[in-house]
């Protein structure tokens, strides 16, 4: 296979050239996290070029609040939010630029703008695969760099970061710089990996892709009858599949605590696929089932849905299956059949609480799993995944240990719930993930990241006027 330009791949545009661009009008606009919590206005600038990001980086640059990147807003917290400063929206800069097949492994030029879900479509009819899926596609790829996203498959392949091979910088010196993980810059890279918009603007990169033979994967599926039986069957089996996840059940407690579903997977291989499902190998099953509407009041999740919800969950998985072919939606992503499915919880909104803590800290993580289920905050979308080992960005998230994700509705008492798992978490040695964020001290924040300093020092380097600023870096003190 030759390399791809415009011609033979649909999405596929010329890369546009840096010039002078009028000013962008600037929009005074309300924003919020995933989370919709601790919303803030800012003057929102919606650049479509090159261009145009430079002319709003300038335009911008004199004000006191300074200027943040954002994407999708997938990001729970504060992160891509500015109050009263000017927040970019590189939504439309969405060109997928160049695919090069021949090289090994294939990468593929996007501007920062472009979806996960945009790129997979764009990739599968040529049997090429993004590297590391999140729990959602709606994730732009400056997202899914700033934030070094993982997805189920970190225990083998890392978080987003590792598949990188350079990226365009939009830096405070209003200059576009390209870096690589081992190029004349390294730091700057590394520290742009994680550092969640705070080096400069991601106006593109280049990306590591896989060979795969179809869009389906090969997947066993098991119950687990408690917490200590889920972790147990993880310790052992997880290194024979690429891909591994868990939801358990926060609501029951006693000999269930933890009950849990455990699924792990495989790519599947084109004579692993039925006749039907042969004629199309490819084929990217996306459903959609509608938009949430704006009617959910507060305490939605409450403990009559949230057993029900958590019963229903645990028992419409069977009890042991394996080799079942499933599409990509049903595999990686059921919550993306329906859009804002995070108006369920109300005005007030919710909290997401990821964690991490090294393997040798079992008895602290099982604490602070029962420090929650016992809490009487309830949560009923809860993940349990394996970390492999983390990488060089001193913002990342992912460490070897045990990572548990829980989406709690904002109510009374979850401000000490949480400080009390931050303070279980911080003595580990184990940390918070900012992508998910918007609450934690800066104090703790430096508890829990040992390289904070690392990336400070770059940032102060490439940014000596604190140009780049959000809701979470004056939170956290970056």
């Amino acid at each position: 296979m030759s390399d791809r330009t415009d011609d033979n791949l649909p999405d596929i545009k010329p890369s546009p050239a840096v010039e002078s661009q009028p000013a962008i009008p600037l929009e005074l606009t309300s924003l919020h996290g995933w989370g919709r919590t601790a919303a803030s206005r800012s003057h929102l600038a919606a650049v479509d070029s090159v261009a145009g990001a430079v002319s709003a980086l300038r335009t911008a640059g004199g004000q006191p609040r300074g200027v943040v990147p954002r994407g999708l807003g997938r990001s729970y917290g504060d992160a891509a939010q500015n109050a009263g400063g000017t927040t970019l929206d590189l939504t439309r800069l969405n060109r997928i630029l160049h695919l090069d097949a021949e090289s090994e492994p294939p990468t593929v030029t996007v501007q920062a703008g472009v979806s996960l879900d945009q790129l997979m479509k764009a990739l599968l009819p040529f049997g090429l695969w993004v590297p590391v899926l999140p729990g959602t596609r709606q994730v732009t790829i400056g997202g899914a760099i700033a934030a070094d996203v993982h997805g189920k498959n970190h225990h083998t392949q890392g978080s987003f970061g590792n598949h990188v091979r350079s990226l365009d910088l939009l830096c405070a010196d209003g200059e576009i710089h390209t870096v690589t993980p081992d190029g004349d810059d390294p730091d700057l890279f590394w520290a742009t990996v994680g550092g969640m918009g705070l080096t400069g603007v991601i106006l593109g990169a280049t990306v590591a892709v896989q060979h795969v033979e179809t869009a389906y994967f090969r997947v066993d599926t098991d119950r687990c009858r408690d917490i200590d039986d889920l972790m147990e069957r993880m310790s052992v089996g997880d290194d024979n599949y690429t891909y591994s996840v868990a939801w358990f059940d926060a609501v029951s407690q006693g000999s269930h605590l933890g009950r849990a579903v455990l699924t792990r997977g495989n790519k599947a291989q084109l004579s692993e696929l039925t006749p039907k499902q042969r004629q199309d190998p490819l084929k990217f099953v996306a459903p959609e089932f509608g938009t949430i509407p704006e009617v959910f009041p507060n305490r939605m999740v409450n403990k009559l849905t949230a057993k029900a919800f958590s019963e229903f969950w645990f028992r419409k998985a069977p009890a042991h299956k394996v080799d079942q072919v499933q599409n990509i939606t049903q595999f990686f992503h059921p919550l993306d059949i329906v859009a804002e499915w995070n108006r369920v919880y109300g005005p007030n909104g919710f909290l997401q609480y990821q964690f991490v803590v090294p393997f040798e800290a079992h008895e602290t993580f099982r604490t602070a799993f029962v420090k929650i289920v016992e809490s009487g905050h309830l949560s009923c979308l809860n993940v349990l995944k394996r970390f492999g080992p983390g990488n060089r960005a001193p913002l990342s998230f992912p460490m070897p240990g045990w990572t548990l994700t829980v989406d709690l509705p904002i109510e009374a008492g979850l401000d000490r719930l949480c400080n009390e798992l931050d303070e279980l978490v911080v003595s580990a040695g184990g940390r918070g993930y900012l992508a998910k964020d918007s609450r934690l001290s800066a104090e703790t924040f430096r508890l829990m990241y040992p390289r904070l300093d690392d990336f400070l020092a770059v940032r102060r380097r490439v940014d000596p006027t604190g140009m780049f600023t959000s809701d979470l870096s004056r939170r956290l003190r970056l």
